[in-house]
């Protein structure tokens, strides 16, 4: 999708439009006409040095905008247009909402009113969000100063009476401040501009507005025009910020990739930095992305069911008795506390994927949408982590919730100790505990450490852990309170504090359990209906038995992705979901495109078990993609090979050479030896001193290195061995391509994480509104 954007004044320089007036010459007369000087004339030459002037600016960048649009005018239409301040007339009249003559006439009226307007200035600020400006300006008692212009995340204008902002910019130059006053003869864009702003509403309604047959983006707003709004938001412009950052994060949600500027390249810089640094605005209503979930309509307040008319007030419906806000309704499935407890939107999670396919960008993304995402660290180094958390924390400056996945190290528990210490070392207060059985001292450590007493007595918990569990015995373990002999070992080596350990008592190891079904990667293939209301009964038995300071929350994952699973979930009485599988097929997910090429056309069928790599000699399972590849089958078949022989030389030789040949590419011997040098490389020679006095402990280590080629081969995208790729995926992904067929988000390259969490929730709610509404006719 394409926008064309036209720049307002400050763009304006002596020569502007000397190629164009020739072309336009019946145009450029008629201009002049109207305006009562030789357009041409003030343009390139401007013998008076009128053209700064702003009477004078607006009319002559309106035609001189107006006429590079028309000489570059493409055959096909682009899908938006936008202008910046003044430029927006171009944008409206590029819009057929009116003639170039009537466009002029209004600028011309604008320039004169806002020219008339003095006694005020303005300033740029930069390097500083508009939160941070506002914040300075409240602080230092700037209360007659407005924000005028939000043009980037780090470039905002001020407007306001002169001596206040020569104070102002004398202040923000002695605290090294970056900020520069603008050369403007007015405070425009801010409060004072409402005179001229009620008059030029005057001077409008003796105009009529034809229907744009383009969308238009509003400075005053960031949303669309609607047609009756030309008139209203025209005038407010000239009083109001221009929301140009809003403006191209509300493209940026609804697809628009390519970005023209009509004659300068002021706003494509700005351009830039906004979709470097910011994310998209997402259109709740229109995001259940071109598939309707709804199997029926509510239109202008009228919904018909079987033949009979029932009337509703068209902004809510009534569940359990309780009138509910449609708009709102998104934000409130699931638990307030868990939404106010995390600071989140909505009560959505993405869950961690091995080894950073929940990267950062994933993490960044639906944190500053509303929503929890998990950094994937499963196979990452230390250092690794570290680097993932350092960037995360640089981008989310604003408070925004993130987590880092726990993955459980079943072979190093020293590990485990190390990625504590590294999470508390950088401030990490939400995690993901994974893969776990039963409790640690690593994890029992991260949670003690974050124990407090508040100023009214009860217990703080500072270190949030989100436990994702498959049955109820495990469930139960991060129910109760930290085991005492962790606990007091922990004491003992003075990792904790004495008060901490005596809050443990008083809390659970986690006040957040996540029920896991079958899923994509590890499961025990539970199945949702089963296990979600077992865990919220052992829930309800565990907080009577400890009477504990607040609830425990049950949230859903597997299989969730649709809004038709999600509101299953809800209905079901789940706190939040978790999703993770259809995240893996997206723009920000860290694996390779060619993964994400065979993803993205599965249905739900197309997935198979096989033996997870992690904790091969034990059985446990992980769910992968079978459509396209043959690890499936490869694994399953090292695993049975496994169980059938008690060593390497036990198989037969034409077995080895088969493996050697179509799965591994290389010698058994070869393989032995990366397995030694990886194994002193990373402190673990007792395997290779297990493994060469027990045959069968090293045919796991050189089936298990299989494990960990296939995923790098799949992670490199290295599409000469694909049948190898290691893929973990559940069949939710297939239903979510299901859904989205025949949509732009068919395409992986169309599918961002914060907008599919944004429109499963939203089809989730519309979806409870529609069964609300049928139960009430």
């Amino acid at each position: 999708m394409k926008v064309v954007m036209f720049p307002g004044q400050g763009s304006q320089y002596k020569g502007m439009g000397k190629a164009f007036f020739d072309t336009f010459k019946q145009e450029t007369i008629r201009a002049s006409d109207i305006l009562g000087y030789d357009l041409e004339e003030l343009c390139i030459k401007d013998p008076e040095r009128q053209l700064g002037k702003t009477a004078f600016t607006q009319p002559a960048l309106y035609v001189v905008n107006a006429f590079t649009y028309y000489a570059s005018q493409p055959r096909i239409k682009p899908d938006y247009f936008i202008g910046h301040s003044l430029g927006e007339y171009n944008a409206l009249l590029a819009a057929e909402a009116f003639s170039f003559e009537t466009g002029l006439r209004l600028v011309q009226k604008r320039g004169a009113l806002m020219a008339a307007a003095s006694g005020g200035g303005m300033a740029a600020v930069l390097g500083h969000k508009v939160e941070a400006v506002q914040q300075m300006l409240d602080e230092g008692g700037y209360t007659d100063i407005d924000i005028a212009n939000i043009n980037t995340p780090t470039q905002i204008v001020i407007a306001g009476p002169q001596d206040a902002i020569n104070r102002i910019v004398q202040e923000f130059e002695g605290r090294k401040i970056k900020i520069f006053p603008l050369f403007v003869s007015a405070p425009f864009h801010s409060r004072y501009m409402k005179p001229a702003a009620v008059e030029f509403e005057e001077f409008l309604k003796d105009f009529s507005f034809s229907a744009l047959q383009t969308p238009v983006i509003a400075n005053v707003t960031a949303k669309p025009y609607q047609d009756s709004q030309v008139t209203d938001l025209l005038a407010k412009q000239i009083e109001s910020s221009v929301q140009w950052t809003d403006t191209i994060r509300t493209l940026m949600g609804k697809g628009v990739e390519e970005y023209e500027e009509t004659g300068s390249v002021i706003l494509t810089k700005m351009v830039n930095e906004i979709k470097e640094n910011c994310t998209p605005i997402v259109d709740e209503k229109s995001v259940v992305m071109e598939k309707d979930v709804m199997m029926e309509k509510v239109d202008a307040g009228e919904k018909v069911v079987a033949g009979e008319k029932s009337h509703t007030n068209g902004s809510s419906v009534k569940v359990n008795g309780k009138q509910i806000g449609k708009s709102c309704l998104s934000t409130r499935l699931g638990s307030q506390a868990f939404r106010k407890d995390y600071g989140l939107k909505y009560a959505y999670v993405a869950g961690a994927m091995y080894r950073g396919i929940a990267s950062r960008q994933l993490v960044v993304k639906l944190a500053k949408a509303g929503m929890l995402g998990f950094l994937g660290t499963g196979g990452m180094s230390l250092a690794e982590m570290e680097q993932n958390i350092i960037q995360i924390q640089k981008e989310l400056t604003n408070g925004e919730a993130y987590g880092v996945n726990f993955l459980h190290n079943l072979n190093d528990p020293a590990f485990e100790m190390k990625v504590a210490e590294l999470f508390l070392r950088y401030g990490v207060t939400n995690i993901e505990a994974s893969a776990y059985m039963q409790m640690m001292p690593a994890l029992v450590y991260y949670r003690l450490k974050g124990l407090e007493k508040g100023a009214d007595g009860a217990v703080v918990c500072k270190h949030k852990i989100i436990a994702k569990v498959s049955r109820p015995e495990v469930a139960e373990v991060f129910m109760r309170p930290a085991p005492e002999k962790m606990v007091k070992r922990l004491l003992e080596d003075g990792l904790i504090s004495a008060e901490q350990a005596e809050l443990s008592r008083l809390v659970p190891m986690s006040y957040d359990i996540c029920v896991e079904a079958d899923s994509g990667g590890h499961t025990d293939r539970g199945i949702a209906m089963v296990l979600l209301p077992s865990i919220q009964r052992l829930r309800t038995d565990i907080t009577a038995e400890y009477a504990y300071g607040q609830a425990i929350r049950v949230g859903l994952a597997g299989g969730i992705g649709t809004p038709q699973a999600a509101t299953c979930a809800y209905v079901m009485g789940a706190d939040f979901i978790l999703t993770g599988s259809i995240n893996q097929c997206t723009v920000e997910a860290g694996t390779s495109d060619a993964v994400k090429d065979l993803l993205q056309d599965i249905n739900v069928q197309d997935t198979d078990y096989a033996p997870a790599g992690d904790m091969f000699e034990i059985g446990a399972k992980v769910q992968v993609l079978r459509k396209g590849v043959l690890f499936a089958a490869r694994a399953n078949k090292l695993y049975a090979l496994y169980n059938q022989y008690n060593g390497l030389d036990d198989i037969p030789e034409k077995t080895l050479i088969q493996l050697e040949k179509t799965y591994f590419g290389k010698t058994i011997a070869e393989i032995w030896d990366e397995v030694r040098v990886y194994c002193k490389g990373t402190g673990a020679e007792a395997e290779i001193v297990k493994a060469e006095q027990n045959p069968k402990n090293k045919m796991a280590l050189v089936f298990r290195w299989y494990f960990g080629y296939t995923n790098k081969l799949a992670f490199e995208g290295n599409i000469e061995n694909k049948t190898n790729f290691q893929i973990h995926t559940g069949s939710a992904l297939g239903a979510f391509n299901q859904w989205v067929k025949g949509t732009q988000q068919e395409s992986w390259k169309k599918r961002h994480v914060d907008e599919i969490g944004i429109s499963i929730m939203v089809g989730a709610a519309k979806l409870l509104e529609d069964a609300a509404l049928m139960v009430n006719n």
